[in-house]
């Protein structure tokens, strides 16, 4: 077979919102051998303020300076206005790297999608705890039959970071974060986690929210603190999560245990070096160790053993496999528009579903 060689594209990024999500991302992209083409943030002097910690060498005032100068625009704003630039830098001709949620509403998602689809770049969405090397050893198990077939999956997404009613974020509003604020924010994470691990996809979701603080800063809040969610998937697993930014003490806690008639798997995002595997006769903690994963997980694991990966590693894996799909390569596990959709089909059946205290379908 003959030898294809994949040219290398130019990765110059402009970066859209200067917080520390815009952070991370400059940093990802620096490792994955791009550069900061400029940035802009809510105000011209915010941008200038952070532009050397992003390491852009401009700023721009405007969108279409931004677009004028970039081959990629990565989109770290509010909620409410992913849509526009993303669908700006879109019909320009751009690849888009755009947060999550994709949208405040699946319309909207479903638009996006279709367009980047129909434009022919890569767009894609960093659901990154995909890129945890103990996630996918745990996927490669499950795919190898070693787990059995699965019977229950459940977990939490925990935090405290919205704890007092002086917590406040521009998130809790419903008009520039969406109308669900902890499953958007978080719970979107874990069900992506789920379905990402297992290849299963839930089909109908049953949800309770609750809003802990009903006013904060003074006013009213509309968006929920906590979900409870059970669920039921296409394979025949049932499960449940528990989703809140308001449980004490719980600073970044997504948990995920699945369980099948072989044994069961274990993944605590705040210890992610380990992966539990229970079984009947005795239980292992499988350490990372590139040197005995699979190869997937071990692609992923940067550094050897003891020396310890975490959230920005993600991150920077999730930004280079992006540049290895706009080189033309097929990335195995990068989170698209398509899963960014997924994710906002499956808040709006929770939504659904709270609304009337009772089971709801989700979209297949």
């Amino acid at each position: 077979m003959a030898h294809v060689t994949i040219t290398r594209q130019d990765y110059r990024a402009a970066v859209i919102g200067t917080g520390f999500m815009g952070r991370v991302h400059a940093r990802a992209i620096a490792v994955a051998g791009g550069s900061v083409a400029g940035i802009a943030g809510s105000t011209p002097d915010r941008a200038r303020e952070a532009a050397a910690d992003l390491r852009a060498e401009a700023v721009f005032d405007d969108l279409d300076a931004a677009l004028d100068a970039a081959d990629v625009v990565h989109v770290c704003v509010p909620n409410h206005l992913h849509a526009p630039i993303a669908l700006a830098a879109i019909a320009a001709g751009k690849h888009v790297v755009c947060e999550k949620p994709l949208a405040t509403d699946a319309a909207t998602a479903r638009a996006m999608t279709e367009a980047a689809a129909e434009a022919g770049v890569v767009a894609t969405v960093p659901f990154v705890y995909r890129f945890h090397p103990m996630v996918r050893e745990a996927r490669a198990r499950v795919a190898n039959g070693q787990i059995g077939r699965l019977t229950l999956a459940h977990g939490s997404y925990l935090q405290d970071w919205l704890l007092r009613p002086g917590d406040d974020n521009w998130r809790v509003d419903a008009d520039k974060g969406g109308a669900l604020r902890a499953f958007g924010d978080i719970g979107s994470h874990w069900c992506d986690l789920l379905e990402f691990v297992t290849g299963d996809r839930i089909t109908a979701v049953n949800a309770q929210l609750a809003t802990a603080n009903p006013r904060r800063s003074g006013r009213d809040v509309s968006t929920e603190d906590i979900v409870t969610l059970q669920f039921a998937t296409d394979g025949g697993m049932i499960g449940s999560t528990v989703i809140s930014q308001v449980s004490a003490g719980r600073k970044n806690r997504l948990l995920l245990e699945i369980s099948g008639t072989e044994s069961t798997l274990a993944f605590d995002q705040e210890r992610p070096e380990t992966l539990w595997i229970g079984g009947r006769d005795q239980n292992a903690v499988l350490m990372r160790d590139p040197d005995h994963l699979s190869p997937d997980a071990a692609r992923l694991a940067r550094v050897p053993a003891g020396h310890a990966q975490g959230y920005q590693d993600c991150f920077d894996a999730f930004v280079a496999d992006t540049r290895a799909a706009i080189d033309g390569e097929d990335p195995d596990g990068l989170p698209t528009f398509d899963d960014g959709l997924r994710a906002a089909d499956l808040a709006e059946a929770v939504l659904a579903s709270g609304r009337i205290r009772d089971w709801a379908e989700v979209p297949r």
